[in-house]
């Protein structure tokens, strides 16, 4: 029987940190880094998707990841393309490719960013074709693996893989990983509210596994909030986790995008990529940014 559960964070991290062997004492250069554009279809017409990809050496095929970026204040066209390299870097480690899309109407994408108001499913569901059009023009290359793949969220894109996930994701999705997800805007004060409800719906939705993590200290999603959604949603989806690590930091928003944060994350989400029997094993030298 599939159970949700809430992990004991000193303990486990301690116990997977000796068994994973996190070591960064020997690391090479980043991997290459590739930017291309993905045409999507859409009722007014073609657009294209900002997308770079970061490969592991050799051949392939290689599992597939995809990183699904959060949204900035502004206009979401003037917001930088993503790089999430800590993340990035963990899995091209362990032999995957890694898409990181720039969903319609943001950096360099096309088409415009949709504001749905209050309706927190919306502003989730809204954007879940980009992930399908990106996994669907991965699976189309040759050293693209056609039966694993992860998805990958943090804060916005966090968001959005919930709801990819309980909008009927690609077979070969075996998991989906939550990083701080949530929509806000200053002029809507019942988001906070309309997530907690649609966790919920997005949990029942969903028969993929999933793994949350939340700071206490998180500027935007405090524990109150976390903890209520992810109630709502592991009653749906039992085969779900949540990783409350604490304070991170000054903000534990940063977490996904600060690379001291990946020894928080890095023992849990190793086991859960052996849970969901996808690679976990690091079989590539580490990476670390390049000096700048």
């Amino acid at each position: 029987m599939r159970t949700s559960r809430v992990v004991n964070i000193a303990f486990f991290t301690l116990t997977m940190a000796a068994v994973f062997g996190i070591n960064s004492a020997c690391a090479q250069p980043n991997p290459p880094e590739e930017i291309i554009l993905i045409d999507k279809a859409s009722f007014l017409g073609g657009i294209q998707l900002e997308t770079t990809i970061y490969k592991p050496p050799g051949l392939g095929p290689f599992p597939l990841v995809i990183i699904n970026h959060g949204k900035q204040l502004g206009d979401p066209h003037t917001q930088k393309r993503f790089e999430p390299l800590s993340v990035a870097f963990y899995f091209v480690e362990r032999g995957y490719v890694v898409f990181v899309p720039m969903r319609h109407g943001f950096s360099k994408s096309g088409g415009e960013y949709q504001f749905h108001g209050n309706s927190a499913e919306m502003a989730g569901r809204d954007q879940v074709r980009d992930i399908d059009v990106t996994i669907q023009y991965a699976h189309t290359l040759p050293y693209v693996k056609k039966d694993i793949t992860l998805v990958v969220g943090y804060s916005e894109g966090g968001w959005v893989t919930l709801a990819y996930g309980a909008s009927k994701p690609d077979p070969s999705v075996r998991g989906l990983i939550n990083f701080s997800g949530g929509v806000r805007d200053s002029c809507c004060i019942g988001l906070l509210d309309e997530m907690i409800e649609t966790s919920k719906k997005f949990g029942a939705q969903t028969t993929v596994a999933a793994i949350w993590f939340y700071g206490d200290n998180d500027s935007l999603f405090n524990r109150y909030v976390s903890n209520r959604m992810f109630a709502n949603y592991a009653k749906g989806n039992p085969n779900s986790r949540f990783i409350p690590y604490g304070n991170f930091s000054t903000d534990a928003h940063l977490l996904f995008m600060d690379p001291n944060g990946r020894v928080v994350w890095e023992p849990f989400l190793t086991q859960f990529l052996y849970d969901v029997q996808a690679p976990y094993k690091a079989i590539n030298l580490p990476y670390k940014p390049n000096p700048q």
